[in-house]
């Protein structure tokens, strides 16, 4: 599986040298037959982790512009039960949220215990597009990079699984895909002049990105390069890391889980003990 990940900080990330295209011998195909499979096999995890109460997930998506965050939340968030799935997009602040602190309208959407949220955009946007467009003072921004890191260890100390996940596609993937949606009049609600707009700014972002990458990359956060140019690919490797990630608790969520059966056999056990003894008196 062609993905790079960063769980240390201060790693160099050098974007364009990571391939925003899946790798030779992988057929969208056979990319779907893993697919399915790694559906069901999230959908049982979920679960696992929903009745065990012990953990929670927190999953970032970031990218560029058209660079598939719908997409793959319809796609492999759609494998999992909405039940336990709650998906927030963070876009330009309200008046409220601006007058607290800019981790205020993240922290409030972080996921309950035994529960999925799904970030469409996230607290990066604080030291990606408000340092690309200068709105907040230099010296202001470079310090959100401990904030954030700082905020996502105290997730992971409570349960929660961080994965962070930024879709990267190349400049010409971006502009097909920009122009398909003044083709298509299902996706014309997507057209925005910003994004063409924000296109000369490429190697800025890229720079904010791969900054906000390695300054906040951690074992027990990492971050995702996900070659994103074959949507089908993109799907495959984001369902492929949610999976590993949750396959590791799998045996302390199936220890608590038959703790609790146990637990409550013994309590059904003992009611219908009672109501027997009931009934003989």
């Amino acid at each position: 599986m062609a993905r790079t990940v960063f769980s240390e900080r201060g790693e160099t990330v050098r974007l364009d040298s990571i391939s925003t295209g899946p790798p030779k011998g992988i057929t969208k195909g056979k990319a779907r037959q893993r697919f399915a499979a790694l559906g069901a096999e999230m959908f049982e995890l979920q679960d696992a982790m929903f009745g065990a109460k012990v953990n929670s997930a927190m999953v970032v998506l970031q990218g560029r512009d058209s660079a598939g965050k719908d997409g793959t939340i319809k796609h492999v968030v759609g494998c999992l039960n909405p039940r336990g799935v709650n998906v927030v997009s963070f876009g330009v602040p309200t008046l409220e949220e601006r007058q607290h602190d800019f981790l205020w309208r993240v922290h409030r959407h972080a996921p309950r215990i035994g529960e999925f949220s799904i970030f469409n955009r996230s607290h990066y946007e604080d030291v990606l597009v408000v340092r690309v467009h200068g709105l907040v003072p230099r010296k202001l921004w470079k310090e959100r990079y401990d904030h954030i890191a700082d905020f996502e260890e105290l997730l992971a100390e409570h349960g929660t699984i961080v994965l962070k996940y930024f879709l990267h596609i190349s400049r010409k993937e971006q502009k097909e895909r920009l122009l398909e949606r003044e083709r298509t009049p299902q996706t014309a609600w997507k057209l925005n002049v910003n994004d063409w707009k924000e296109r000369d700014r490429w190697d800025e972002y890229t720079e904010a990105y791969e900054d906000a990458i390695s300054k906040t990359a951690a074992r027990h956060a990492p971050w995702t390069v996900v070659p994103a140019d074959k949507k089908w690919y993109r799907n495959l490797v984001v369902a492929e890391s949610i999976a590993e990630a949750l396959r590791e608790h799998r045996k302390g969520w199936k220890s608590t889980l038959e703790e609790m059966g146990r637990k409550r056999r013994a309590e059904l056990a003992a009611y219908r003990a009672e109501r027997a003894a009931k009934k003989k008196g």
